[in-house]
Formats: C-alpha cells, sequence, structure tokens
C-alpha cells in the first residue's frame, strides 16, 4: 500500500524523495524502504519502544538494576515480533582510522531506533550528550533515553531527533 501511494505522488511530483534506501537482508534479497516508508516505520517503532518500556514499568515498578529493565524490555521488543540488538559497540571514524574506544548503546531497535536505559535518581545532562553522540556517530535518526527509576514513566521517557 505505502509503495503504490509512493509511486502515485513520485508521478505527481508531489513527493520529493524518489530513493530507495536498503532496509536489511534477508537471506540473498535486500529490502530496501523508501524515504517516506522509513519514517513511518520509525514512528511505528517509536510508539512501540514507548509501549514496551510503559509495560515494564508497570509491571516492575522503580527500584531494579538496569539490567533488569534492558533484559525485560527486550523480552517486551520480542513478543512485539521487532528485531533488536543489545550492547552494541560502537567505532569511531575520524581522518580515515577508525578507533574503538568503548562507546556502546544499550539496544538498537531494528537497525532504525537508538534505546539508552537507566535507572537512576536523577536525569544526567552527560546521558543526553550521550544520546545525542550516538546518534551523530551512527547516522540514526531517532533515539530514546528513558529511566525506569520514576514514579511515572512519562516523566522518565525523552525522545531525540538527530
Amino acid at each position: 500500500m505505502v509503495g503504490k501511494l509512493c509511486d502515485f505522488l513520485l508521478k505527481r511530483k508531489m513527493f520529493v524523495y524518489n530513493y530507495r534506501l536498503p532496509l536489511r537482508h534477508e537471506g540473498t534479497k535486500k529490502k530496501f524502504m523508501t524515504e517516506l516508508e522509513r519514517n513511518e516505520r520509525e514512528e511505528f517503532l517509536a510508539k512501540e519502544i514507548v509501549d514496551c518500556a510503559y509495560r515494564v514499568h508497570k509491571q516492575l515498578g522503580p527500584g531494579l538494576l538496569e539490567k533488569v529493565y534492558e533484559v525485560c524490555f527486550c523480552h517486551e521488543l520480542a513478543k512485539k515480533g521487532i528485531s533488536f540488538k543489545r550492547q552494541i559497540d560502537i567505532s569511531i571514524v575520524y581522518d580515515g582510522l577508525k578507533f574503538d574506544e568503548g562507546l556502546r548503546l544499550d539496544v538498537l531497535v531494528d537497525d532504525l531506533v537508538i534505546c539508552e536505559l537507566k535507572a537512576k535518581d536523577e536525569l544526567n545532562l552527560v546521558w543526553k550528550a550521550q544520546i545525542i553522540s550516538h546518534l551523530k556517530l551512527t547516522g540514526k535518526r531517532i533515539g530514546f533515553l528513558i529511566n525506569f527509576n520514576v514514579t511515572l514513566i512519562k516523566d522518565g521517557i525523552h525522545r531525540f531527533r538527530n
């Protein structure tokens, strides 16, 4: 449906994004998605991430270790059939050199959205800088900083856009 809509808009010159981006490899076939499809997928994932964080917080509440929340958050993603990777190392490429300096993001959802999970009393500005750095270094566009150690989870979810 989205492909037909995109083709229609392209024919009418109403839509400027006419290139396709590689999504992921499945066997030998490559899937491609347009910019519109990528935006829709990112928004869908953003809603699902918030829902998963809500479910975990509702069941466990505040006060546990970050690792516990990470495992349960990823379990919620898996129940929804959403792919993810945990504890991904990020390399820094500078002046043609690649540096592996211990940067690591908590969860990468469907190779599109970064999630940094915390379980701390107060929000630290360093964490905001961390998620912004992760977005820039990976080229991803949406990231979440989720702090589970809050009374209301809506106060612990912060969305960032690159």
